[in-house]
């Protein structure tokens, strides 16, 4: 059905002078002149072919018809503002997905979230964790990369790998060094943590959720690193699929475990774990901020990324100060 509206410039002269009740308040809000608005009125009654005011001597009133006909403008114009509004919160506001490692969403980004959603309130995070975001080693082609279908949908995606994906805007983050961690109390006991030898009378928790080692270290590699390649075939071991559960673990007291630096830096900060040696091995492997390009620019999108990105530097520079704090002389 189609009819034809009054000029929305009446409807506003209206809305304003039955609200206020004078001519001269309507065109002060309005920012015109009185003149203008007794204009739009007398065109607004043509329109109708009825009288909206009485325009008594010093005053103004509302004739029946323009009473009845007030809060019906209102609404409408109501209705119009929530429209534009809803507009400006497709720009600038709605929800973003965004799926990371399970280690990296707990223990790096979970804790940091905070200050992104107080910046943007206007934005709502959908937060997933898939081991899907890691890289994995295809037999077939001999190729690293991330897992075939794997991006279900999300605007955007924190990946563990090497950074090649196709079809995708990506940052690199950083890449995390790994650093032996346990419980203070295991550290300090009656089996202390002095050298890397005392190792042997531990458990070492073993991170399996990259089966590479090439790519992401793990024990073997660390204790050829420090010397002790010896004892790899001597010391109690535990696997875990998951790195979160093997930091849990090393929280617990059951054992030392290779970490990513970036994501103890708070546990070791706060004394829920200890770094008994800071000899640390780099990965192959970094964390990367992937979008796909047809979104990369969405303003959501962008405000998140670029926050990432520029939170990944904060820890950048932290880690370089912590390192070299643990080197300086004492």
């Amino acid at each position: 059905m189609q009819a034809r509206l009054p000029p929305l410039n009446a409807l506003r002269a209206f809305e304003a002078a039955a609200r206020l009740l004078s001519f001269k308040k309507a065109a002060a809000e309005l920012s015109v002149t009185p003149a203008a608005i007794s204009h739009q009125i007398k065109l607004l009654e043509e329109f109708l072919d009825l009288a909206l005011f009485n325009r008594l001597t010093r005053a103004l009133e509302l004739t029946p018809e323009g009473a009845a006909m007030l809060p019906r403008v209102q609404e409408g114009f109501a209705s119009l503002l929530a429209a534009v509004e809803a507009s400006r919160r497709k720009e600038t506001g709605g929800i973003v997905t965004i799926c990371a490692p399970p280690s990296f969403a707990a223990r790096w980004l979970v804790p940091r979230l905070g200050h992104f959603t107080r910046a943007h309130p206007d934005i709502d995070l959908r937060l997933s964790s898939s081991v899907a975001m890691i890289d994995k080693f295809d037999k077939d082609t001999g190729q690293v990369g991330p897992v075939p279908g794997d991006d279900h949908g999300f605007d955007l995606m924190i990946r563990f790998g090497r950074g090649h994906y196709l079809g995708y805007a990506v940052d690199r983050l950083f890449s995390p060094a790994y650093v032996p961690v346990c419980n203070p109390a295991l550290a300090n006991g009656t089996m202390p943590l002095r050298t890397p030898e005392d190792l042997a009378r531990h458990t070492l928790i073993h991170d399996a959720t990259v089966p590479e080692l090439d790519e992401r270290p793990g024990w073997e590699q660390w204790l050829e690193l420090a010397g002790v390649g010896h004892l790899k075939n001597r010391v109690r071991s535990v696997y875990f699929q998951d790195g979160a559960l093997s930091l849990a673990a090393a929280v617990a007291g059951h054992g030392v475990t290779l970490a990513a630096r970036p994501m103890v830096s708070a546990d070791v900060a706060d004394g829920r774990l200890v770094i008994p040696f800071p000899l640390s091995i780099p990965s192959r492997y970094a964390y990367f901020v992937s979008t796909p390009t047809a979104t990369a620019k969405r303003p959501t999108v962008l405000a998140l990324r670029t926050w990432l990105i520029r939170e990944a530097a904060r820890e950048r520079a932290a880690d370089r100060y912590s390192q070299a704090q643990e080197r300086a002389p004492e």
